[in-house]
């Protein structure tokens, strides 16, 4: 890479590895403000979390999980191989300490400490988008409300008390309860299980595959360099650049290197001064045909279950599961996902599922991502969403775009510091 030297006018090359959402999103907008920029990934494209996931861009769920009740609810599900939640019988140490520290935010100030730090990148994450598609980003967003359906009008008080909490905090979030037919009048798929229901605002929906693709020729487009199979295994940093070196000893420097690497991000990050771990809580995803068209996003909280239109179907994700991130899939949690979420949906053609796919989406003890600079001179971090990368992908590299280029912090990431 060409123009490594600099002096007073700010780095002019940027490596970023991980080719997902956030990774794509940095080089994008390091590119907006000047910087030839290189992506290296082990992979592919999207190859991590970004490609089957539901595919919603809904700041207004973009809740903390570390609530007390999760902590409940966490300790019941260890023991249902069925659950939503799943934490397979491991003697991995790194995982239960990781659990054990997750455990200790589960309180409302933990939450509210994490809810804090997602506002700044919830109220604008949606314009980050629009600044994607203005600057040539060819994958469309699609707005429309999110539908929860519950059992009963008691079901549906859990999630309405968690949207009231984040209005009270400071989030702008549009919603109101629904009855179960006015919830089955606007997506006709909830079936007579559903007696209650919410209508959620505002949000947004989108192929995720499709998107991260179209992200990718973007930044090909306006001259970014995309290497795939590019495993990387050290980052050198020097006075003016840093150098990243693969697993077969390739080598490429610039002057700063962004860690995007989702899940993966364990051992490099630590060697740079990073002390909450990042593990991978894996979500599963399939795609099926249906009966009818799906007006838009239905999401099931009592089994946590989220579907979205997908192509000439519905797309239907869940599960938390804490496994290594390259583990196999694991069809019982597929079946699980089926079992949960099929009496509350009609017209879904279970049996002609396609697109199996598990993700590993990088997750934090205290639930904030990890996005900015780290201890030596050049090295940066943006991982650590949790089940809102997608959402927060693009934002996220605005504003590390932001604090690369100009050296100052910007107040949306404080609470956000890698070094906390």
């Amino acid at each position: 890479m060409d123009g490594i030297a600099y002096a007073g006018s700010g780095p002019r090359t940027a490596v970023v590895v991980g080719a997902g959402v956030v990774g794509l999103s940095a080089a994008w907008f390091l590119q907006e403000r000047g910087l030839e920029v290189t992506v290296l990934d082990r992979q592919d494209v999207a190859a991590g979390a970004s490609w089957g996931n539901a595919g919603w861009l809904s700041p207004g769920l973009a809740i903390p999980l570390n609530e007390p009740a999760v902590l409940r609810y966490g300790l019941r599900a260890l023991l249902d191989r069925q659950a939503p939640l799943h934490v397979p019988a491991t003697a991995d140490p790194g995982l239960w300490r990781f659990l054990l520290r997750f455990a200790a935010h589960c309180t409302w100030r933990g939450w509210a400490a994490a809810a804090h730090a997602g506002l700044p990148l919830n109220a604008e994450c949606l314009e980050a988008f629009d600044v994607l598609a203005s600057g040539g980003v060819d994958a469309a967003t699609v707005e429309a409300p999110i539908i929860a359906g519950f059992e009963s009008a008691q079901h549906a008080s859990g999630l309405l008390g968690e949207l009231r909490r984040m209005t009270e905090i400071g989030q702008d979030v549009d919603y109101v309860g629904l009855s179960g037919d006015q919830a089955r009048d606007l997506r006709p798929q909830l079936s007579e299980r559903v007696g209650a229901g919410v209508r959620l605002a505002g949000q947004r929906y989108v192929d995720p595959g499709r998107f991260v693709a179209a992200l990718a020729e973007s930044v090909r487009a306006r001259g970014g360099d995309i290497r795939t199979g590019f495993d990387v295994v050290d980052v050198r940093p020097h006075r003016v650049a840093s150098t990243v070196r693969s697993r077969s000893g390739t080598s490429v420097s610039a002057n700063v290197v962004v860690l995007a690497t989702g899940a993966w991000s364990g051992t490099l990050m630590r060697r740079f001064g990073v002390r909450v771990p990042v593990r991978a809580g894996r979500g599963y995803s399939f795609s099926v045909p249906t009966d009818e068209p799906v007006p838009g996003p239905v999401y099931l909280p009592d089994v946590r279950v989220a579907c979205t239109p997908y192509r000439d179907g519905l797309r239907v994700a869940g599960t938390m599961e804490f496994r290594r991130p390259d583990a196999p899939l694991d069809p019982g949690r597929l079946e699980a996902i089926i079992a949960s979420a099929r009496p509350y949906l009609r017209g879904v053609r279970w049996n002609e599922r396609t697109d199996e796919w598990v993700g590993p989406r990088p997750v934090t003890p205290d639930g904030r991502p990890l996005i900015g600079a780290l201890r030596a001179p050049g090295i940066y971090l943006a991982g650590g969403h949790g089940m809102w990368g997608l959402t927060q992908g693009p934002i996220t590299g605005r504003l590390l775009a932001e604090q690369i280029t100009t050296g100052k912090r910007p107040e949306a990431l404080r609470d956000c510091d890698p070094l906390r």
